[in-house]
């Protein structure tokens, strides 16, 4: 027994708990109950409230111990998480747990039973204005939704003990803060794209209250136990919360030392796709230190983005004679302080999990800030360097608004197009000349994808507008994209030094890698160009040497790009193989030799330019004699410059995947890579991986054998395979083929060509066996359809011709790490 009065606390092991128990001990005896009590430094008895046995026994030994009277209860315990998902737990422990309590304490006589709520559970205001204990309940998510029902619960089954509820604000110490808090602090720490967004009201803001000041206003509660009405509500909390931008500017400047942290209004359909995107993709991190947890911020939070939770804490001066000592402004700087003292620790304590960047540091407290002022000095620098680019861009932006009257188009569609792109490119521009300001190069860029997109999309009326856009387009792509720094490049990107993947005896990004599809594309785009200029009625005729079209007034070039498949587009489709090419070009420049892991984005969106594509390339040239009846040899030219791209794309394409499958099995959310890059396991990179190449310093026949070979080696059996598809595809003029026999030749010779010249790239060599099946195909097909005895022999020769040279894999020189193992 002891003379002071006994407070029974649940959840007493806790951050909460703890800190209440000693601000009680002077004056009180804190006893706990608690699912363990290990953290526990005053009394306390272990028990699992969802079980009523459990409780009743530890509730038991409190009796003995320190008798029936107690002067209050202060219940704490409660399932919390952040995700809004209705987890069973809430019941388990906030309801049924709650009830369980309330039985227990029928043996007990309890001056006053005090029950931890949240603010939350009241309707907000709007940013001005303030909430008090009359504002009606209005619970938005699961967590003060639970909190809302364990009240009137309590109300319910409280019998004839006096209940004080107490509905508080965030709660904030020394060193962490309410996960809310902690997760914008974190976000500016790490520099992060998403420190910038923000799909809410900015003046909106928060209650925050002290550990030490909430604790306090338990104690005042217990000393006024008996003063209030039996059932009882109080808001506690600071009254003058901080708007989200003021914490914005303030978290900056004691981070970063920035004097204003730039915030832009995000539109909430876009901020809860992103939010749904990166809880789909993102896996949990399953190591112990790290928690598994997902992102923290989910679409639900979106629409709680303008609520603002100040609070009219006029009856908890009247009640308790409590007010807040300490201000959420005020202990910024130490909160601050201790995530640059220790920034793993500080991560830990506030239950995020930290970035691969700073795991890698070692929590060393300096090498995260070394690290990343290195990387701004550098980008820095580099910006200066590069401040031509935006200026160009200005020069465009001129040329732009200025041009339409010397092209002769002073009205269309084409000539607004050509104005307001080149007033946005001129603000655009203006915002990139500053380093901060570095996401205005991206609308740049895309104001250059529109700029050459124009005058297929409104059918520019003279060739010099349509050229105009193009080589103008190209001009602010390049100005904004293709110039040092690589803007968002995260710093775990940016500052390791790996060149190679691991276990790879070439890279995949190398300039001599993408110089083949760079040099193709370019024949795809003068030849797209040219078909384009006729289709948009620039010039009269096209060249045309072999094929001359079952239409007498056109060649077979004219026929086909002027077919009704050609037509269904709603642009010239010729201009639009032009632009892909174009764009294939720039893309083709973009990135450094890292770029496989630093700019994955890149890399696939580049692969996809060229592999699908491809395919649709070569899907045209298949109908062309089957649907429209005759041939086009630019067409043939161009798709074949294609289709030769996509063995030179694909050893680029499965570094990347590894690499992602990589950083996702190590924990890293997939989408962040594949946004901003990363770094590669510290384990699997050797020395050799991070030395700089400088192919363009070799004699020239080694650059010329290097760049079109590397990872791309036709072996004879894919060589002898893609003669058979030519042969095939040419069967009606060689071998009087005609009917299902001449289509079935001409469709699989066609995909036999693609397949083959796929498989010259060495990590692509498992495509091979896709012949087997084609020349199985064409053993059956004479079979099927009517041939006579030539082209049935011919065809059941070349179908045992494909499966023969498609067995044999040829030579790989090169090695593609955990690949080698895939290619057959």
């Amino acid at each position: 027994m002891t003379d002071k009065p006994v407070v029974l606390i649940t959840g007493a092991a806790g951050d909460v708990g703890t800190a209440l128990a000693e601000t009680l001990s002077k004056d009180y005896e804190p006893v706990g109950i608690d699912l363990d009590c290990a953290g526990a430094a005053y009394a306390c008895f272990e028990c699992d409230i969802t079980d009523e046995k459990s409780l009743k026994s530890a509730l038991k030994k409190v009796e003995e111990r320190f008798g029936t009277k107690l002067a209050g209860v202060i219940h704490l315990a409660a399932y919390f998480d952040f995700t809004n998902e209705d987890s069973p737990a809430y019941r388990a422990v906030n309801i049924e747990g709650t009830s369980n309590l309330l039985k227990g304490l029928s043996a007990f006589d309890v001056a006053q039973f005090i029950y931890s709520g949240t603010m939350l559970v009241h309707a907000p205001a709007v940013p001005g204005g303030f909430i008090d204990e009359e504002t009606p309940l209005e619970p938005k998510w699961a967590y003060p939704q639970w909190k809302a029902k364990t009240e009137a619960l309590i109300e319910k089954e409280r019998g004839d003990m006096p209940v004080l509820f107490l509905h508080l604000a965030g709660m904030y110490d020394d060193e962490s803060a309410v996960p809310t808090l902690s997760q914008q602090i974190a976000r500016i720490y790490e520099r992060g794209i998403k420190s910038h967004l923000y799909a809410g009201d900015p003046n909106a803001g928060q209650a925050m209250v002290h550990k030490a000041d909430l604790a306090e206003a338990f104690r005042c509660a217990l000393d006024k136990r008996g003063n209030f009405a039996e059932v009882e509500t109080i808001l506690i909390g600071e009254p003058h919360p901080l708007s989200y931008q003021t914490l914005q500017n303030e978290l900056g400047y004691l981070i970063h030392g920035e004097e204003e942290w730039p915030t832009y209004t995000l539109p909430k359909t876009a901020a809860k796709a992103g939010a749904w995107a990166e809880e789909k993709f993102e896996p949990a991190i399953p190591d112990a230190i790290d928690r598994g947890e997902k992102p923290f911020i989910r679409p639900f939070m979106v629409d709680m983005g303008a609520d603002h939770y100040a609070l009219d804490i006029s009856k908890a001066e009247r009640l308790l004679g409590w007010h807040p000592r300490r201000f959420i402004r005020d202990y910024l700087p130490s909160i601050v302080d201790a995530l640059k003292k220790d920034p793993l620790g500080w991560y830990e304590k506030n239950g995020i999990t930290p970035p691969e960047w700073l795991r890698l540091a070692g929590g060393k407290p300096d090498a995260p800030e070394i690290a990343r002022v290195h990387h701004d000095e550098k980008f820095k620098r580099q910006h200066r360097a590069f401040l031509w680019a935006p200026f160009c861009n200005l020069a465009l932006a001129s040329w732009l608004v200025t041009l339409p009257p010397l092209l002769g188009t002073v009205s269309g569609w084409i000539t607004l197009s050509d104005v307001v792109s080149g007033a946005l490119l001129a603000v655009f521009a203006l915002l990139s000349l500053s380093w901060r300001m570095s996401w205005a190069r991206w609308v740049c860029g895309a104001i250059g994808v529109w700029v050459m997109s124009a005058p297929l999309i409104f059918w520019a009326p003279t060739a010099a507008a349509y050229l105009n856009g193009t080589l103008v387009g190209a001009l602010i792509f390049a100005c904004a994209l293709l110039v040092r720094p690589v803007p968002h490049l995260s710093v775990l990107a940016a500052e390791a030094g790996q060149v190679r993947p691991p276990g790879w005896s070439l890279n995949p990004s190398s300039w001599l890698q993408r110089l083949p599809i760079i040099i193709l594309a370019f024949i795809g785009l003068y030849i797209s160009r040219y078909l384009a200029a006729y289709q948009l009625g620039h010039i009269d005729g096209v060249w045309e040497p072999f094929f001359a079209g079952s239409l007498a007034a056109k060649n077979g070039t004219e026929q086909i790009i002027t077919s009704s498949v050609s037509k269904a587009w709603p642009v010239p489709d010729a201009g639009l193989g032009a632009l892909t090419y174009l764009l294939e070009i720039l893309t083709g420049i973009m990135g450094s030799q890292r770029r496989w892991r630093t700019m994955p984005w890149l890399v696939i969106i580049f692969g996809i330019m060229i592999v699908p594509l491809g395919t649709v390339s070569i899907t045209f040239i298949i109908i062309q004699p089957i649907v429209i009846g005759t041939w086009c040899t630019l067409c043939l030219i161009a798709a074949a410059a294609m289709i030769l791209q996509i063995p030179y794309s694909l050893d680029e394409l499965v570094a990347t995947f590894q690499f992602l499958g990589r950083r996702r099995k190590a924990g890293e959310s997939v989408l962040r890579v594949f946004c901003f890059g990363s770094r590669d396991d510290p384990a699997l990179v050797k020395e050799e991986d991070c030395v700089e190449e400088d192919p363009f310093q070799n004699a020239p026949g080694t650059i010329l054998k290097e760049t079109w070979t590397g990872g791309v080696r036709p072996s004879l059996g894919l060589a002898l395979c893609c003669g058979v598809g030519v042969w095939l595809m040419f069967t009606p003029l060689t071998l009087a083929s005609s009917g299902i026999m001449a289509d079935a030749n001409h469709l699989i010779g066609a995909l036999t060509v693609t397949i083959s010249v796929a498989a010259f790239a060495e990590v692509a060599r498992l495509l091979r066996f896709f012949n087997v099946l084609f020349g199985g195909a064409l053993i059956i097909v004479p079979f099927v359809a009517e041939a006579d005895a030539v082209n049935m022999g011919a065809a059941v020769l070349s179908g045992f011709v494909l499966i023969a040279a498609s067995l044999r894999r040829g030579p790989v020189t090169n090695r593609y790490g955990a690949w080698q193992s895939r290619i057959l």
